[in-house]
């Protein structure tokens, strides 16, 4: 093992983990349908990087042979990590093959790198490959939709019927400009049914805190829904900018009236950061959510599509254990 690895390891404050030396084995799991740089180049570099560095690398293709890896590494106590080389749609399925507690590292690859961005981490295969060999990891929450871990965000209404249209039709590579059908159809087709979206914990006036089923609430009337995990969006947009990962909640952020035109108000108010004053848009913090609705509504979890409401929503306190650098720990308080 890399004499600097281990210096850097030892030297580290207790807010992180530190995974021994001997957790050797890194598994790195490369989705070939990925975002437009997710070609082969970057995952042999990161392989060959910590190959550098003593460790035992297997690129993955096949979620269940990489569910089946990592498994035997964490009884046989030899994973120290598995890498999600792709988009954030790439990172939330990872999550959902691999045991609790497994550290995570990204290598962003794919069209939208969100959680990259917001954990700091560079498209560098050997900026990555450093921060696996430093060992240093921090929990963050996770939510879960209808059996689904997802790590950013759930979307219902518009935004979801994009995903949806977007990924019906998707035959490989995903690039910025392959959204503009779906979002041009979405505008001519969708017709905005109405949601109701109840809250178990913080309701939107401040309500003390309950352990009621959120069914027990008054829901919130909404045509816009979001559940927000990390404060991070496509196109730089902060629904909850206030979120925060380790919190224990969700933050739910809904708007209330349905049409293309006020979902362009809308939009510009999340831009200018005024939309969380406005009548119109309702917020809550909470523990479980649930949505529903009369019409055909699809949601998203992550940018990838989750299917038809209704959808039960819950929080996974810490359930994410995720490779960072020392300038995020510093910056976010570890």
């Amino acid at each position: 093992m890399d004499w600097w690895c281990f210096i850097m390891a030892v030297c580290m404050d207790d807010a992180t983990e530190y995974r021994p030396t001997e957790r050797n084995e890194v598994l790195i799991s490369a989705n070939p349908r990925a975002g437009a740089r997710s070609g082969s180049g970057a995952v042999q570099e990161l392989e060959q990087a910590l190959e550098q560095r003593d460790y035992q690398v297997e690129v993955v293709h096949d979620l269940d042979l990489l569910s089946e890896r990592a498994d035997a590494g964490v009884s046989e106590g030899r994973l120290r990590a598995v890498v999600a080389a792709g988009g954030d749609g790439t990172a939330a399925v990872v999550v959902n093959s691999i045991p609790v507690g497994v550290p995570l590292a990204i290598l962003p690859l794919g069209t939208e790198n969100l959680l990259a961005k917001y954990l700091q981490i560079p498209p560098d295969p050997e900026r990555v490959a450093d921060l696996i060999c430093a060992g240093r990891t921090v929990p963050l929450d996770a939510g879960r939709a209808n059996g689904r871990i997802f790590l950013l965000m759930v979307g219902c209404g518009f935004d979801a019927e994009v995903v949806r249209r977007l990924h019906a039709a998707r035959e490989g590579h995903i690039s910025h400009l392959d959204y503009a059908k779906p979002i041009i159809d979405s505008i001519r087709n969708y017709e905005y049914p109405p949601l109701r979206v109840y809250c178990d914990a913080q309701a939107v006036a401040g309500n003390p805190t309950t352990t009621d089923f959120p069914q027990q609430n008054q829901p919130i009337d909404a045509h816009f829904a979001f559940v927000i995990n990390l404060p991070r969006y496509a196109g730089g947009l902060s629904f909850a900018p206030d979120a925060v990962g380790t919190d224990g909640r969700l933050d739910v952020c809904t708007f209330q009236e349905g049409s293309f035109w006020s979902g362009l108000r809308y939009l510009t108010g999340v831009v200018l950061g005024q939309h969380e004053s406005w009548d119109e848009c309702k917020t809550a913090r909470a523990t479980r959510v649930r949505i529903e609705s009369d019409g055909e509504v699809p949601f998203q979890l992550d940018g990838d599509p989750g299917g038809n409401l209704p959808v039960e929503i819950e929080v996974l306190p810490g359930r994410l254990r995720m490779v960072v650098g020392e300038e995020w720990v510093a910056k976010e308080g570890g």
